[in-house]
C-alpha cells in the first residue's frame, strides 16, 4: 500500500515548490518516468536485437489498453491510445461527415481543446451552438433546445475554471433523445476520482494521462462505445488502423483501435500503466478523500466574494478571484515558493489544483500568500 506521503516524496519538484497546478499537468513520480526511461532503452537497444521494435512496441500498445480499460470501465475494444485529450476530440470530430448547416453543441466554458476543433468547421458552414452556464452550471432548457437537431454534443465532465462536475448522464440522455451522439472531454477526471465510462452512456470520451493520473506527456486515451465505434470512419488512418496494412483494399480494424494510426513512443504508455499501477496502490478512494479535505481547508480560509468555485468543492480543482491574476501567479511563485495558475475565465481568477501529493501546509502556504498578494 502507497500512502499519499509516499507519492509526495516520489515526486522532486517538492524539493524546491509547492506545487498545486495539476490541473494543467501533474509532475510524474519517480515510478513512472523511471519506467518510461527503462522502456526507451529497452525499446531502441534490446528489441533491435530480439523480435524487433515494432513487435516490442506493440505488445506495450496492447498492455497499456487492457490497463486503461480496466481502470475506466471500458472493455478493451473500446480503447484507443492517443497522444492527448485534443488528440481524442480531434479523431472524432474527424470521423463524421459534416455539411454545411450541420450543428454542433458545446457549452461556454470549454477547453480549447473542445472549442478549436468547433472553429474550423464553422469555416466549412456547420453551425456551432454555445450553452450558456452560470457559475460552472449550465442551463438545462437552453441546453435541450439546442441540441434538438445536433449533429454531435461536447462537453466536459468536470469543469477546468470552476471545478465543477455536468450532470453528464442527464445530458447524455437529452442528447440521444434528441438523436444527437456526445463526446465527453473527461481529462480532469480520472486519477482525481473513481470513473466508470460506461455509466454516462456517452458515445465517446476523450482523456489523457498526464494531469491527475500523473502519467507523461503524450498518454492520451479515447473511449468509444461498442456500439457506435464501428459505424465511424477515421479521418486519418495508418497501419495500426486496419487490420492488414498490405491488403489491395484495406480493413479497419474493429473497435476504438481504428483510431490509431501509426508509429508513437511507446515509453508514455509505459509511464501510463505505471501511473494506473501506483494510483491503485494508493486507492481511488482514498484520493478523493484526500482531495477533498485539501479542497476543503483551502474553501474554508477564503474570504466572502473571493470564492469561484462551490463553497462545498466539488474536486480538487479551486478558483478564487484576485486582484491581480499574473501578478499574485508570479508573487507566490518567486516569493512563497507555490505553484498555481491564472485564468484566463472568469476574469480575475485564479486556480488551485490539489492532489494526493499535496498537504495541509501547502493549502496554508498558499492562503498565506494570497492574503498577502492577492486579497
Amino acid at each position: 500500500m502507497t500512502t499519499p506521503a509516499d507519492v509526495r516524496a516520489s515526486v522532486p519538484v517538492f524539493d524546491d515548490v509547492r506545487y498545486l497546478n495539476t490541473g494543467a499537468s501533474g509532475p510524474s513520480p519517480r515510478p513512472v518516468v523511471e519506467a518510461a526511461q527503462r522502456s526507451i532503452a529497452a525499446h531502441e537497444w534490446d528489441a533491435a536485437s530480439g523480435r524487433g521494435p515494432y513487435p516490442h512496441a506493440f505488445g506495450i500498445y496492447e498492455d497499456a489498453r487492457a490497463d486503461v480499460a480496466d481502470f475506466v470501465g471500458a472493455g478493451t475494444e473500446e480503447i484507443a491510445l492517443t497522444q492527448s485529450t485534443t488528440d481524442g476530440i480531434n479523431r472524432i470530430a474527424a470521423a463524421l461527415e459534416w455539411d454545411a448547416g450541420d450543428v454542433v453543441v458545446r457549452t461556454d466554458l470549454e477547453h480549447p481543446a473542445g472549442v478549436l476543433p468547433w472553429q474550423r468547421l464553422q469555416r466549412r458552414g456547420c453551425e456551432v451552438r454555445v450553452v450558456p452556464t452560470v457559475d460552472g452550471r449550465i442551463d438545462r432548457d437552453a441546453y435541450r433546445d439546442a441540441v434538438a437537431d445536433a449533429k454531435l454534443v461536447c462537453l466536459s465532465a468536470l469543469t477546468w475554471n470552476y471545478g465543477t462536475h455536468l450532470p453528464v448522464s442527464e445530458l447524455v440522455d437529452d442528447a440521444h433523445d434528441a438523436g444527437a451522439p456526445v463526446l465527453v472531454d473527461a481529462v480532469q477526471v480520472p486519477g482525481q476520482r473513481r470513473l466508470d465510462v460506461t455509466e454516462w452512456g456517452a458515445d465517446a470520451v476523450a482523456m489523457a494521462s498526464h494531469k491527475w493520473m500523473l502519467g507523461l506527456w503524450g498518454g492520451g486515451f479515447l473511449y468509444v462505445d461498442e456500439a457506435v465505434v464501428d459505424d465511424l470512419h477515421p479521418g486519418a488512418i495508418g497501419y495500426r488502423s486496419v487490420e492488414d496494412p498490405s491488403a489491395t483494399e484495406y480493413e479497419l480494424k474493429r473497435g476504438a483501435p481504428r483510431f490509431e494510426i501509426g508509429t508513437a513512443n511507446p515509453a508514455p504508455y509505459v509511464a501510463l500503466s505505471a501511473s494506473i499501477d501506483l494510483l491503485e496502490s494508493v486507492g481511488l478512494d482514498t484520493i478523493e478523500s484526500h482531495v477533498s479535505d485539501l479542497a476543503t481547508r483551502f474553501v474554508d480560509g477564503v474570504p466572502d466574494g473571493r470564492l469561484v468555485s462551490p463553497r462545498e468543492p466539488e474536486s480538487g480543482l479551486v478558483t478564487v478571484r484576485v486582484d491581480d491574476p499574473e501578478r499574485t501567479v508570479e508573487r507566490l511563485r518567486e516569493d512563497y515558493g507555490v505553484v498555481i495558475r491564472a485564468l484566463p475565465s472568469p476574469d480575475g481568477a485564479v486556480r488551485a489544483s490539489l492532489h494526493v501529493y499535496n498537504t495541509n501546509a501547502d493549502v496554508d502556504r498558499l492562503l498565506d500568500g494570497l492574503r498577502e498578494f492577492g486579497w
